[in-house]
């Protein structure tokens, strides 16, 4: 669903850019008997989204519904706080540097 993603952020007004990257990993799935399996790594696509306060909530919704298929897998959104940023080529600093 990266390609959806991708279409869906560049909708969201305040999104500047967007930064995906090919992964690897596992999670905890459910056996036919409901016991917690291991199951295997497998790729991933990773999408981090620097984005001022106002503008997250619009973010982690357009990736939620454009990632939705209802099947494991789907992914997970954390929404972080972000302690400072610097844009070195400018030198700004804090929200004017995202």
């Amino acid at each position: 669903k990266e390609e959806a993603v991708r279409e869906a952020l560049h909708d969201v007004p305040g999104v500047t850019g967007a930064s995906f990257s090919d992964v690897r990993g596992f999670g905890r799935g459910r056996s036919h008997e409901g016991a917690e399996d291991l199951v295997g790594v497998a790729p991933r696509v990773r999408v981090e989204v620097i984005v001022n306060d106002h503008v997250a909530e619009a973010v982690e919704s357009a990736i939620a519904t454009a990632a939705h298929t209802g099947h494991r897998g789907d992914g997970k959104i954390y929404v972080l706080p972000l302690a400072s940023a610097r844009r070195i080529s400018t030198g700004q600093v804090g929200t004017e540097a995202v």
